[in-house]
C-alpha cells in the first residue's frame, strides 16, 4: 500500500510509521513546549513537489493548500492526530506571529553567532538550512524594519547577503525536509527562556551586516 500527497507515492513500512509517529512528537514540541503553531507542508522528490502543480515555484517549501494548521498550545494527543492526517507532510512554521526571521549565508551566520556569543548579546533560535543559509529567529516586525534599521547603521547600500523574513512566510523547521535537498538543523535549538521572546533585530544586526561584509566577494 502507499499514501499520496498531491502526487508523490511513498511506501508503508514500520519504519515509515514509526518516523511519522516522531514527526507527530516533534510537532507536540514545538507547538506544546515552544508555542509555535506548525503548518503541514509539500514535500519535493526528484525536483517535483508534492503539491502536484507543474513548475511550483517553491517545491517541498509552502504549506499544503488542502491541510489545516496545528496550532500553538496543542497536546501530544492533539498534534499526533493532527499530524497523522498529513503523512509526508513537512513541518512548517509561520513567520511573523512569535519571530520574525533574519536569513544570511550559513557561513556568516556561523562566525557571527561565535562573535555573538563572545559579547554576550541575547539570542534566540538558529536554524540552518541544506540550501547553505542560517536562520536568526528575531523578535516579530524585524521585516518591516529591516531597511530603516540597516539606513541608521550605516549598512543600507553595502548590498549585503542579508535578507528578513516576516508575516505572511514559511520556514521549514528541523528536522524536515526542505525542497529534497535534506533536513533543517539547529545551530542553536529553542531554548524556554528566548522561543516566546527572542531578541529585537537591532541588537544583532550590526554584527550580522559587518561579518556579511567581510565575507562578501570581492569585486
Amino acid at each position: 500500500m502507499g499514501f499520496t500527497i498531491g502526487g508523490i507515492r511513498e511506501r508503508r513500512s514500520g519504519a515509515r510509521r514509526r518516523g511519522r509517529a516522531a514527526e507527530g512528537t516533534a510537532v507536540a514540541e514545538y507547538t506544546g513546549l515552544w508555542g509555535w503553531a506548525v503548518v503541514p507542508g509539500a514535500r519535493a522528490a526528484d525536483g517535483n513537489c508534492s503539491c502536484g502543480e507543474a513548475g511550483c515555484p517553491s517545491p517541498g517549501a509552502h504549506p499544503l493548500d488542502f491541510a489545516q494548521e496545528v496550532p500553538a498550545g496543542a497536546t501530544l494527543d492533539t498534534a499526533a492526530r493532527a499530524w497523522a492526517e498529513v503523512p509526508g507532510a513537512s513541518m512548517l512554521l509561520p513567520v511573523g506571529r512569535n519571530f520574525d526571521v533574519l536569513d544570511v549565508a550559513e557561513q556568516a551566520g556561523r562566525r557571527a553567532l561565535v562573535r555573538m556569543e563572545r559579547m554576550g548579546l541575547p539570542l534566540g533560535p538558529v536554524a540552518v538550512t541544506p540550501a547553505g543559509r542560517a536562520q536568526f529567529f528575531v523578535a516579530p516586525g524585524a521585516a518591516a524594519e529591516l531597511p530603516r534599521l540597516l539606513y541608521r547603521m550605516g549598512w543600507d547600500d553595502a548590498g549585503l547577503d542579508l535578507r528578513a523574513f516576516g508575516s505572511g512566510s514559511h520556514i521549514t523547521a528541523p528536522p524536515s525536509d526542505q525542497g529534497g535537498l535534506g533536513p533543517v538543523r539547529w545551530l542553536r535549538p529553542p531554548a524556554l527562556d528566548t522561543a516566546a521572546a527572542p531578541p529585537q533585530a537591532r541588537l544583532l544586526l550590526g554584527t550580522l551586516a559587518y561579518i556579511c561584509h567581510r565575507l562578501a566577494p570581492c569585486g
